[in-house]
């Protein structure tokens, strides 16, 4: 089991910038491929993006490719999403997630979460 703590979201106007970042602790890091999703209010979990566990592979899901992006820092056990050009409609709770193996789409698959992170943004 890996324990995971989000920090950096906040409240920013459209076409801002946030950085989030999830710090990891306890099971080897290194070896869990790591998501974002995120959850607007009386919406189903989404997914945003993920990373393989050495970092050599992402995926950004559709709704913000060319706008987010998805890195990760082994030796400081942290992964992070650069948000740019932030949208209202990317207003939600921002969650981290672990997975042992490869990553994947549905939130069910995920065994470790953090706490989630509000993130919004106003027009």
């Amino acid at each position: 089991q890996v324990q995971l703590a989000e920090s950096g979201g906040g409240l920013v106007q459209a076409g801002g910038s946030l950085r989030l970042s999830c710090a990891a602790s306890g099971r080897t890091f290194s070896s869990a491929a790591m998501a974002w999703f995120r959850q607007a209010p009386g919406k189903e979990r989404e997914f945003v993006g993920a990373i393989t566990g050495s970092g050599g592979i992402t995926y950004l899901a559709y709704s913000v490719k060319g706008r987010f992006t998805i890195s990760r820092d082994n030796a400081k056990n942290t992964v992070y999403l650069q948000m740019n050009s932030l949208k209202p409609e990317d207003t939600a709770v921002y969650y981290c997630a672990a997975r042992y193996g490869t990553w994947k789409f549905d939130p069910e698959e995920y065994t470790d979460w953090g706490q989630g992170t509000q993130v919004t943004v106003s027009s």
